[in-house]
């Protein structure tokens, strides 16, 4: 079998995963951060768990890429660039600005979240730096500038909700309190939202089927831990604003 053959199969696989994922995750809100709770076998200190789930992203990523062929070419070295950009961030800056030092999750649910993100890591570093081709002027073309535009956009979106949740909390606390400003006058999680926007603007600047299964699983991992959040705080909080949507804006 050749490695594009074995590529192919690992893309398919991501798409399933996806729908599997997301029917799943309808079902049974994922056992980490809010939702926490016993019976996921033995925890882990929080900030340990992102660490070891998110390195193959950074890690991995980068040693795939380099034994590509095209990896010192422009247009993937930018790709690169946009993908790091996100994941330095989410590895190893992320965990430790988070308030509540006695927070664990499940180790399941971290090791379940490493083998993604190493299929991950392989499938879109390997497509953009050695399977894929992209001319000369990918640079300047629609759909790179489109897509590092959305990827950007969606980027400040979570980096702004993400910094409006950490600062409720003072050091030490660990109680949940009701976000407010940037987009969560409108919507329950837009850190969720600006993710979703990212790595569907990072799928269109890659024209990837690899990045298009990336986006589609984040989706379907976000979406519905976004309404299973928002249904939280409605529970939660008798005076939570009932225009608030879960993701989209007056829609949903």
């Amino acid at each position: 079998m050749s490695e594009q053959t074995l590529h192919g199969y690992l893309v398919l696989a991501m798409f399933v995963l996806a729908a599997l994922s997301f029917v799943a995750l309808l079902r049974v809100a994922a056992p980490y951060g809010r939702f926490v709770r016993p019976g996921w076998g033995p925890t882990v200190p929080a900030r340990a768990g992102w660490v070891l789930m998110e390195s193959p992203a950074v890690i991995l990523f980068v040693v795939v890429y380099a034994l590509g062929r095209n990896s010192a070419a422009d247009a993937p070295m930018a790709l690169l660039a946009l993908w790091q950009l996100h994941y330095i961030n989410r590895t190893f800056i992320y965990p430790f600005r988070l308030r509540g030092r006695d927070k664990r999750i499940p180790l399941l649910i971290a090791l379940m979240a490493f083998l993604f993100n190493c299929l991950n890591a392989y499938i879109n570093a390997r497509w953009i730096s050695h399977l894929g081709e992209y001319p000369q002027d990918w640079l300047t073309g629609p759909a790179f500038l489109a897509g590092a535009l959305l990827f950007l956009c969606g980027w400040t979106i979570n980096q702004q909700s993400d910094g409006i949740l950490r600062r409720l909390r003072r050091s030490g606390e660990d109680g949940y309190k009701i976000p407010d400003g940037g987009l969560y006058r409108w919507v329950s999680c837009p850190n969720y939202l600006g993710e979703i926007l990212a790595w569907t603007g990072w799928s269109i600047a890659a024209w990837s089927l690899a990045g298009l299964a990336f986006a589609v699983f984040t989706v379907a991992n976000l979406l519905p831990r976004a309404l299973a959040n928002h249904r939280w705080y409605r529970q939660t909080f008798p005076d939570y604003p009932a225009s608030r949507r879960a993701l989209l804006p007056f829609l949903l």
